[in-house]
């Protein structure tokens, strides 16, 4: 299947020049039926800073969202891990980044792998929902193929992360009950310092999911920094300088010798 030119990944090497002389890596992880047109601006940020990144394409995304029920969260979450052990062989230090699904995704690789996590910053994380009608996704993903799309939650006029304009139910069921089920009960065996950024007004990711991150990780540092003029998709929204400025000095705090 063609992968569209906008959900290319990104892929750049580390400019120990510009980070004290040590190589420090950043992953990168976009959300459920987005791309990585949403986390670029991020990731080209970072890689100015002299951060080895990489932002790898999820499977099933950026080409049709029939794709997208075929793979699921072990799919994506091995992906992720190959990006991981590839920045972690070739750099110092590691630190993790992900929206939405991408933030679940990088919470389960610093809950599975607390020492190698030099620190983690999410942007509107999912691991949870309130919606009522995931109650039948059981049953219902062998019904129905999609629900409405959940793409372009953006305040900002004229963005476009380019993701699906539907939701697989194969797909989001597998997230759901194979991904954010077991992460929530492993959130306390994540020590790792952790920044999370939240939108004021998100129409896709609802409060609960920060509620069980805050109560239920072991991390001795948790700072939380709001995002008033942003929705879901604040990456690519009127706080994205916020999200990178802040997130690269949080990085190069947590990745320094003895921080």
């Amino acid at each position: 299947m063609l992968i569209k030119p906008t959900a290319e990944p990104f892929s750049a090497p580390a400019r120990p020049d510009l980070t004290d002389g040590r190589k420090i890596g950043v992953l990168v992880s976009h959300g459920f039926t987005g791309s990585p047109a949403s986390m670029r601006p991020w990731a080209e940020s970072l890689a100015e800073q002299g951060y080895a990144v990489e932002l790898p394409l999820l499977p099933g995304h950026g080409t049709r969202w029939q794709e997208l029920n075929k793979v699921g969260w072990n799919d994506w979450y091995a992906t992720l891990t190959a990006s991981f052990d590839k920045l972690r062989a070739e750099n110092d230090a590691v630190a993790v980044c992900g929206l939405s699904l991408g933030g679940a995704l990088v919470l389960r690789l610093a809950a599975d792998r607390p020492d190698e996590v030099a620190g983690v910053v999410v942007v509107n994380p999912a691991l949870n929902t309130s919606r009522i009608d995931v109650k039948a996704l059981p049953v219902l993903r062998f019904l129905v193929g999609s629900f409405p799309g959940i793409a372009n939650d953006i305040k900002k006029p004229g963005m476009d992360e380019h993701g699906y304009t539907k939701t697989p139910l194969k797909a989001a069921y597998s997230m759901m009950w194979h991904g954010w089920k077991p992460l929530r009960r492993d959130l306390a065996k994540i020590t790792s310092p952790i920044l999370v950024f939240k939108s004021a007004e998100d129409h896709v990711v609802d409060e609960t999911s920060l509620a069980i991150i805050k109560k239920s990780v072991s991390s001795r540092e948790f700072t939380e920094r709001s995002l008033p003029e942003s929705y879901h998709v604040a990456t690519l929204d009127n706080d994205a300088e916020t999200i990178f400025t802040e997130s690269a000095k949080f990085i190069a705090r947590v990745t320094a010798l003895g921080g």
